[in-house]
């Protein structure tokens, strides 16, 4: 695997460049024909449904084509946002880069909005973007994350230009459109799910993750985020900074009287069993019943409304994007 070197682009294969790249070991999820190692006895085993949200298996209309990527920018994707940004922030490195960062134009905790737009773009551009839209928003990226490195008194070694950690985000990232839209839609047969997650790669492509590092398959995806997920380890200094984040303590105390208690109640909705249980969120068995009745009233209600209106917020967030590329203003 390779990757050609791009002015202003990390270099990841020559150690004397300026640019060089010192990338940590990423998981070892490809199988092999070496058999594993088995853990210890006390040693509590990763499974699937410990690492992914369960999704009812409620009966919903067939789909009149495979659903792709595209289908899930509807609106109410953001309903898991705060979720997926806790699930990114989760993993020891990604954590540590976040808390450590000093581009404070971008800090979730100081400039909320901000971040989500940029957030919000990438996604889109993404998703929906050209080629061009996708090298312009990779540039813009890559500006914030030549200061993000780790400082020689940091726990934990980082470089925001990590592929490994970027693809772990990128991952995240897919986790969330999949989920959400299970939610809203039904939950998808395996050609579904496999038909849905063909194209992905795209989330860690924007970014510097290579093709040949994405799961080729929604199979090998599951053994790349079960591996993963073993270094989602959260200790007290990470909760702490999760916790404002939860209770949207970086927003406006307005709205957080007016839509705090559901938005933590979404955010701890969409996390799985493994990361409630290291962010020691509490979450019971009616919380999760009431937490699946909510998106099936929801599921109901949003086939009645447009696709115009619930698309609304992507198709302008791109035009925005093409109106900055086209003014050579900031993308982030």
């Amino acid at each position: 695997m390779s990757t050609a070197i791009r002015p202003g682009e990390p270099n990841y294969v020559d150690p004397h460049s300026d640019s060089y790249v010192d990338e940590g070991a990423g998981p070892a999820w490809r199988r092999s024909a070496t058999p594993a190692v088995e853990p210890a006895a006390t040693e509590r085993v990763l499974t699937l449904d410990r690492v992914r949200l369960h999704i009812p298996d409620t009966h919903r209309s067939p789909r009149k084509r495979p659903t792709q990527l595209a289908d899930a920018l509807d609106f109410w994707m953001f309903a898991g946002a705060a979720a997926n940004v806790a699930m990114q922030f989760a993993h020891q490195g990604v954590a540590a880069g976040v808390m450590e960062s000093p581009v404070e134009s971008g800090a979730l905790m100081v400039h909320p909005w901000k971040r989500l737009r940029t957030t919000s773009a990438y996604l889109a551009v993404a998703v929906l973007g050209t080629d061009e839209d996708k090298s312009a928003m990779r540039a813009a990226v890559n500006v914030a994350h030549r200061q993000v490195r780790s400082r020689p008194d940091s726990k934990v070694k980082y470089n925001a230009f990590d592929r490994n950690l970027q693809m772990y985000v990128a991952a995240a990232i897919y986790i969330g459109f999949e989920d959400t839209h299970q939610l809203l839609c039904g939950k998808m047969s395996d050609d579904e799910l496999e038909a849905f997650y063909q194209g992905s790669d795209t989330f860690g492509t924007t970014l510097q993750v290579h093709p040949d590092m994405w799961p080729k398959t929604r199979a090998e995806f599951d053994d790349y985020w079960l591996e993963a997920c073993k270094q989602v380890v959260c200790d007290d200094e990470f909760r702490s900074y999760i916790d404002d984040l939860l209770h949207l303590r970086m927003i406006h105390w307005s709205i957080r009287v007016m839509f705090g208690s559901l938005l933590r109640f979404l955010t701890a909705g969409f996390l799985p069993p493994h990361f409630r249980e290291q962010m020691a969120i509490e979450w019971s068995t009616a919380d999760q019943r009431r937490f699946e009745h909510l998106f099936q009233f929801v599921g109901f209600v949003n086939r009645f409304i447009p696709k115009f209106i619930r698309f609304a917020g992507t198709n302008a967030m791109m035009r925005d994007v093409r109106g900055r590329i086209a003014r050579q203003k900031s993308l982030i």
